[in-house]
Order: structure tokens, then sequence, then C-alpha cells
């Protein structure tokens, strides 16, 4: 099999994962909604059951399903995650300018321990730009990482998303900066999940990547900085690997739960 095809097959693996992960949120809104509706449904038969016992003398008690309380896995070193606050922003695009050219460090404090990454301004200054924005705002707070990966090809921790499901967003879109022309991702990049859109589909969602990765997407993904220290936090959950689910055995939720508790950001002087 030549270079070329290798890509061409590993890109066309990326967008079958990438349909799955789509499909399972889509899923779960959908269980979500459902989910409300059952809701309603309970409270009104509840009072149509209260007056059944009072006018007809008669009724009866019909019992909830029960949830699945299976243990997560808590990686040595981890404390159990946070409930995450679950709403996302309505927030508006910072102006690039407030990170072009300079250079920041940025600590990511989570229940494993601080991942520590440093952000370049120069190559990705919308990026970092909104990086800076949605860290001063506390909008990762409490926030799970989703979604881990753990193909040959593809290995990735993904966080970003307040509401847990991959779904949310903090209100506003940008275009793909830096991205590698060959598709290669080494490890220890910090780089921008998004949505189709190469235009408009980053936002608040970016991905850590802990194993050298390809994606050769003709459009890339927005690579703003790397890692610095911490990187073993993230082999540590991604050891445990994903979570069981329907779908894929190597991308869906980790089965050790890590989540973000605050992030701070410092300027690096020259």
């Amino acid at each position: 099999m030549t270079r070329k095809q290798e890509r061409a097959r590993a890109r066309r693996r990326w967008e079958k994962q990438q349909a799955k992960q789509s499909q399972r949120q889509q899923d779960r809104a959908r269980l979500q909604r459902l989910s409300a509706v059952v809701a309603v449904v309970v409270v009104v038969l509840g009072v149509v059951g209260v007056l059944a016992v009072t006018v007809g003398r008669g009724g009866g008690d019909e019992a909830a399903p029960g949830a699945d309380n299976t243990p997560a896995t808590v990686v040595a070193g981890c404390q159990p995650p946070p409930s995450p606050l679950g709403t996302a922003s309505e927030l508006t695009l910072p102006d690039k300018a407030t990170a072009q050219g300079k250079v920041f460090d940025a600590t990511i404090a989570t229940n494993c321990g601080d991942i520590v990454v440093r952000l370049d301004g120069a190559k990705a200054p919308q990026a970092v730009a909104s990086f800076l924005q949605l860290a001063r705002d506390s909008y990762w707070k409490d926030s799970p990482c989703h979604r881990l990966t753990t193909a040959e090809t593809l290995k990735v921790l993904q966080c970003g998303d307040p509401t847990g499901t991959g779904q949310g967003g903090p209100g506003y879109g940008f275009g793909v900066e830096n991205a590698p022309k060959d598709g290669s991702y080494p490890r220890g990049t910090l780089a921008m999940a998004r949505t189709q859109d190469p235009k408009e589909g980053n936002g608040g969602q970016f991905f850590i990547v802990y194993g050298d990765s390809s994606l050769p997407d003709p459009d890339g993904y927005t690579v703003f900085g790397t890692v610095t220290s911490g990187l073993d936090i993230v082999d540590r959950v991604a050891a445990e690997g994903v979570a069981p689910n329907a779908s894929s055995p190597d991308d869906g939720s980790p089965a050790a739960p890590i989540s973000i508790l605050s992030v701070a950001v410092t300027e690096e002087k020259s």
C-alpha cells in the first residue's frame, strides 16, 4: 500500500469515527428529550392516580426504573470528578489581536493533577485569543473531558465542552489556523476540535494528542499549542481505555473520568 493510500484509508477511518460520534451525540440528545417527555407523563399519571384513589377507591404504585450505578474507574492520583455544570454560553468572539505574536502558559487543573500547555499566539492568534477569554470567564469549570480515542492512528483526549455531551459551545465559531499540511499531529500537540465546517467550526473544544496521530483532513485542525508537563496524566487515563459503549471499542468516553476544574493563563515575557 502506498503512502497516499494509507492516508486515504486513515482519513476514511477518521470520518467514520466522526460520524459515529455525531450519531451518538444525536442519540443522547433524543434520549434526553424522551426522558423529559416521560417525566411529564409520569407527573400527569401521578395526578390521575391520586384522583383514582380518592374517587374510585382504587390505584396502585409503579416503581421507577433504577439508574446504572456502576462505579467508574478512578486512576491513581485522581480524585472523583465533580458533577458538570451542564451549561454552555453565548459569548462574543474575541479580537485575535489580544494574542497576536504573544506566547502564554496555561495551567489546566484537573481532578487528576495539572496539565501545563504553551499557547502560540503567533501561529494561531484567534484560537489562543479564544482560549484566553474562555479561561478568564471560567467557561471550563468542572467540565468533563468527554471523548477518548485509542486507535492506532488516532490517540487523543478531547475536552472543553461544559455540557459533557460534545455538543456544547461558547456561542461563536472561527476558522482553521496553523493546520499541518501532512495531517500529522505529534504526541504533545494541543489542537482545536471542530465541526465539519472549517470556516466557523472551531469553538471551545480542544484535544490533547498523547500518541503520534494522523488526521489527513484537507482543511486540518488548528494547532495552537503544546503540552509542556502533565502529559503523563493523559497517559494514565488513556491506559484505562474507553468506557464500554455500543458503537466503538476505541472511541468514546474515557473509562477513567477526568474533568477540568479551572484554567489559569499567564503571558510569557520576553
